[in-house]
């Protein structure tokens, strides 16, 4: 079983790596660069074990897939609509 299936199953963790990931691009369109993105995935998972707000192993597999965002470049690039052909 994959981590996004398991990931899936958990709707508070969902939630998580959706704050998690869409703070992540908006930092990073703020001109934050990948260094501060990962001290500020330290510091949130570092919240989450601290408030025992997940299971560790959920935090765990937190980090990865956040991790694993992060070095996508592709999540960061500006997103331009593309016409529809014969919209008219």
């Amino acid at each position: 079983m994959t981590f996004l299936t398991i990931m899936l199953q958990d709707s508070l963790t969902i939630s998580h790596y959706q704050h998690l990931t869409d703070a992540m691009v908006d930092y990073w369109h703020r001109g934050y660069g990948f260094n501060e993105l990962r001290l500020y995935i330290d510091g949130y998972l570092a919240g989450l074990r601290s408030a025992q707000a997940l299971e560790p192993w959920q935090i765990y597999r937190l980090e990865e897939e956040a991790v694993r965002f992060l070095r996508d470049r592709s999540n960061f690039e500006p997103v331009s609509p593309q016409p529809e052909p014969n919209f008219y």
